[in-house]
């Protein structure tokens, strides 16, 4: 999978897809593989034709060839919209606001338990 899909399928945005600007040795790499195939995309539709009951069927496939049937293309506006939405940064401050929220704690707090590096009150000196 190279893009994201934008028709309900929560796929992460490209960036955090392990294709993202990435060609088959640096996945492969990035993997832990010694190398990947690819399938070509439309051997891979005519594959699916010739088992099914439809010859002439299309295929939604934009998060293997990028092309959109709404017509959108990778570089809008849209997609850098949904990005800033959906990526996993996102997600978590979402969750983490509302959880917090949800129990009265301020923006930012993580469930009260909080690192002791931020604690401001200075070291406690034993005499």
């Amino acid at each position: 999978i190279r893009y994201p899909n934008i028709y309900g399928i929560d796929i992460p945005t490209r960036k955090e897809l392990v294709a993202y600007e990435r060609d088959e040795d640096e996945i492969a790499k990035k993997l832990g593989c010694d190398w990947i195939v690819y399938q070509r995309l439309n051997d891979l539709e005519d594959s699916v034709r010739e088992a099914g009951e439809n010859p002439e069927q299309a295929y939604e496939s934009s998060c293997f060839s990028g092309t959109y049937v709404t017509g959108e293309s990778i570089n809008d506006p849209y997609f850098s919209k949904l990005h800033d939405l959906r990526n996993d940064m996102a997600k978590l401050e979402r969750q983490e606001s509302t959880a917090a929220a949800k129990m009265g704690l301020p923006p930012g707090s993580h469930d009260g338990c909080e690192n002791l590096s931020n604690d401001k009150r200075g070291t406690p000196r034993t005499g």
